[in-house]
């Protein structure tokens, strides 16, 4: 499909920076999941604010476009798990979404108190974070299978001048052709079906090469996959050779933190973001550990 090109305020926004990937500079360890979101209710101002109070990396988020064709921060594809209304959230407005309680459901003691209930925090847009957070970098899934969603987007990052600090993710491999098309600089990681691809290939003796194009950046894929165990050493060196990174999601255990680092994960995804920066802190990293992404 093709896809229409960005207005020109847009096309400003982001031009200077041509075709490079900056999201990785630093390289980022700490991929906050969905904010800090152990403390505070998922998705929210007050968990991206206390991310970013952390000093975190990245916060990794979701966006669903609205029924008037914005784009607002939420994972569940309902309603009803976090906040006191219910349905899809596609088929509400902003303007509907922002009169939801989205702190109402968050409990640490197993919903014996709501300590956000009723205390005014509401679903937000990605407008209004990356204006609110405007030096923090965005890890952004786009959950809604839909053209329009990818082409919004891209408006409102250019909007914000925001391309070098997000990384473009999503399970459908149309939302990611489109990000690449409508976006050329900026980073993505790879849907479901790149991922798998290249897994097999992988698995079948195929060794990816650093003079490859590949069409993301970043691999971010689970320690296992149902029965299948994707992150082995072959599969790290492999990938890494090729310089690509591997992030992997969602980690809330210090060992298995421990461990993957060890194995030469590149960043961890995780709710607890103070743990996961203990275990760093504990952890020496060498100084050449991102070495193999310049050679």
């Amino acid at each position: 499909m093709q896809y229409p090109p960005l207005d020109n305020s847009a096309i400003l926004a982001y031009s200077f920076c041509m075709l490079e990937h900056n999201f990785f500079t630093p390289p980022p360890r700490i991929l906050a999941h969905r904010g800090d979101s152990e403390f505070y209710p998922e998705n929210t101002l007050p968990a991206f604010i206390s991310a970013e109070r952390l000093k975190v990396d990245v916060i990794e988020t979701d966006v669903h476009l609205t029924a008037d064709n914005d784009v607002v921060i939420w994972h569940d594809k309902t309603l009803d798990h976090q906040t006191n209304g219910s349905g899809i959230v596609e088929a509400f407005t902003l303007k509907q979404l922002k009169m939801l309680d989205a702190g109402y459901y968050y409990t640490k003691d197993d919903g014996k108190t709501f300590p956000f209930r009723g205390t005014g925090i509401t679903l937000m847009s990605l407008d209004e974070a990356l204006e609110t957070l405007p030096d923090m970098r965005f890890n952004i899934d786009l959950k809604t299978k839909d053209s329009r969603l990818p082409v919004k987007f891209t408006e409102i990052v250019g909007k914000h001048n925001a391309m070098d600090r997000i990384l473009g993710a999503s399970f459908h491999t149309e939302n990611l052709q489109a990000l690449r098309s409508l976006m050329p600089g900026m980073s993505t990681s790879f849907s479901t079906y790149e991922v798998f691809t290249l897994f097999i290939k992988q698995k079948l003796g195929f060794r990816p090469s650093s003079r490859e194009k590949f069409k993301g950046q970043v691999l971010q894929v689970p320690e296992r996959y149902g029965f299948l165990k994707v992150l082995t050493d072959r599969f790290m060196r492999s990938f890494h050779d090729a310089g690509i990174y591997i992030h992997v999601w969602t980690i809330n255990d210090e060992a298995d933190m421990r461990r993957l680092i060890r194995m030469g994960a590149d960043a961890i995804f995780t709710d607890n973001p103070r743990l996961l920066q203990k275990v760093y802190a504990a952890i020496p990293i060498p100084k050449n550990y991102f070495k193999y992404r310049a050679e």
